[in-house]
Order: C-alpha cells, then sequence, then structure tokens
C-alpha cells in the first residue's frame, strides 16, 4: 500500500470514528435514568474503542501527510475535531448533568 493511499484512508477513517463516538453518547440520552449505574455497558465499550481508534488513525495520518500544504491537512481534520468535541461535551454533559 502506497503512502499516499494509506494517508487518504486515514484521512477519511477519523470522520467515521468520530461520528460513531458521537451517535454512541448521543444514545445514552435515550436511557431512562438511573441513580447509581452499576455497569458501564455496551455504549460506553462502544465509545471507548472508537476513541482509541480515532488516536491510532490520527497518528498515522500525520505521519504519512503532506507537510507542503498543511492548510488542505487541517480542513480534512476540521469536521471529525469538531465531532470529538461535541462527543466529549455531551459525555461530560451526560454524566455529570443528566444522570444526577
Amino acid at each position: 500500500m502506497s503512502v499516499e493511499t494509506l494517508n487518504r484512508l486515514c484521512g477519511r477513517t477519523p470522520l467515521v470514528l468520530s461520528l460513531i463516538a458521537l451517535l454512541t453518547v448521543l444514545s445514552g440520552y435515550t436511557r431512562p435514568r438511573h441513580p447509581a449505574p452499576t455497569d458501564e455497558g455496551a455504549g460506553a465499550h462502544i465509545f471507548q474503542i472508537a476513541i482509541v481508534l480515532l488516536a491510532a488513525t490520527f497518528v498515522v495520518f500525520l505521519l504519512t501527510a503532506d507537510w507542503t500544504r498543511p492548510g488542505s491537512l487541517a480542513r480534512r481534520l476540521a469536521v471529525p475535531a469538531a465531532a470529538v468535541v461535541a462527543a466529549f461535551t455531551a459525555l461530560y454533559i451526560l454524566e455529570h448533568a443528566y444522570f444526577r
């Protein structure tokens, strides 16, 4: 596999993984409120796996990037970064305000 192909693949994967993380957290708002959850559940594990895979693909993307066009790199990562920030914000609200 060429470096360009690997970079293209690792440039698209963060969008998918960040949306999976965001949708997983948002699905937590559909669950009934419990005073003290005993188990994290499958949603928490899916979120954790998505974030770990996102970090790994981000590192590979940066290592295989064409640094002669940094603006293009930033544009390709803007939407996934916004989705990750939204996912962590929703997770914080879910854990600290919604289930309290």
